[in-house]
C-alpha cells in the first residue's frame, strides 16, 4: 500500500502518552507539514503556536479543563502529552476554520508518519476569547482578529493503537 494512504488507514487518536519530550527534528518536520495545508484562495489564514515550555503547557491545560467544567485536579485535558500546537486562524478569511482544520489534519498525518501520536483537542476557541488567551496572543507579539481552531496533541504513545472500528456501510455514494 502507498505509505501516505496507510498513514491516513492507521492514524489514531492517542489517549495516553508518554512524558518524553519528542525529538526536535520531529517537531520541525511536523510543523513545516502544518504549513502545507491546503488555505482557501492560498491565503493561508491560520498560525500555529507550539508549546513545548511546560509552565505554558501546564497552563494551558488547566484553562482547558476550565472550559470543559472538570474539576479533578488530576485531570489532564492533553492526556500527559508534553507538546502541544495551538492552530488559530485570522477570522477576515471567509475560510478560516477550515483552513484551520485542515491544518490540524496535517499535522496529525505527519506526526503518524513519523511515528509521533497526536490528538485533536477542541476548547481552543474559548481559550483564545478569554483573557487568558488573549494575554498569551500579546506576550507573542500576535495581532489581529483570530480564532482557536484545535489543539493538536503530541508525544509518544504509552500503549499501541486501537484498532480502527468498521467503516458504516452508508459512508460513500456514487453517482
Amino acid at each position: 500500500m502507498n505509505e501516505t494512504l496507510k498513514v491516513l488507514e492507521t492514524r489514531r487518536s492517542c489517549r495516553n502518552f508518554k512524558p518524553d519530550m519528542i525529538k526536535d527534528e520531529e517537531l520541525q518536520a511536523i510543523l513545516r507539514a502544518g504549513t502545507y495545508a491546503a488555505t482557501g484562495m492560498g491565503k493561508q489564514s491560520p498560525i500555529i503556536i507550539a508549546v513545548t515550555d511546560k509552565e505554558t503547557r501546564d497552563a494551558l491545560s488547566k484553562e482547558n479543563k476550565k472550559i470543559g467544567g472538570w474539576g479533578d485536579e488530576s485531570y489532564d485535558p492533553f492526556y500527559g502529552a508534553p507538546v502541544i500546537l495551538i492552530v488559530l486562524a485570522r477570522k477576515d478569511v471567509m475560510t478560516y476554520v477550515y483552513d484551520g482544520a485542515l491544518v490540524m489534519g496535517n499535522l496529525m498525518n505527519a506526526a503518524e508518519s513519523l511515528g509521533v501520536a497526536s490528538i485533536w483537542i477542541h476548547r481552543a476557541k474559548e481559550e483564545f476569547e478569554s483573557d487568558f488567551g488573549k494575554a498569551l496572543l500579546k506576550k507573542l507579539g500576535i495581532e489581529g482578529e483570530y480564532e482557536g481552531i484545535g489543539h493538536c496533541a503530541l508525544g509518544y504513545a504509552a500503549a499501541p493503537p486501537k484498532e480502527a472500528a468498521p467503516r458504516k456501510a452508508d459512508y460513500i455514494y456514487t453517482i
